[in-house]
């Protein structure tokens, strides 16, 4: 859920990987967030570490919902960001 992302973020530095497109991620993202779009995710994979917590994030959680069964099927790490930026309360950075 993004209010316990939220919360995370200020007691722990949390990995969070950012799977919508270009436009999206230049609207608005998750300060510190990696951006691997779905798109390109099997070419950018190697971004991720599969031994980390990984929290995927998308628009409203169905995109980061496929790519973390991608990426759990693969032994990674991973949490969906349930409600996507639709729901994320905290800052935003815009542009890349």
């Amino acid at each position: 859920m993004a209010s316990e992302v939220l919360q995370r973020m200020g007691k722990e530095k949390l990995r969070i990987v950012d799977v919508r497109e270009m436009d999206e991620w230049i609207d608005g993202h998750i300060p510190g967030a990696v951006h691997v779009p779905l798109s390109e995710f099997g070419d950018h994979v190697g971004k991720i570490d599969p031994n980390e917590e990984t929290i995927i994030v998308c628009r409203s959680g169905g995109r980061s919902a496929r790519a973390c069964e991608y990426l759990a099927e693969s032994g990674y790490n991973v949490i969906n960001m349930l409600g996507g930026m639709l729901a994320w309360q905290g800052d935003i950075e815009e542009g890349e």
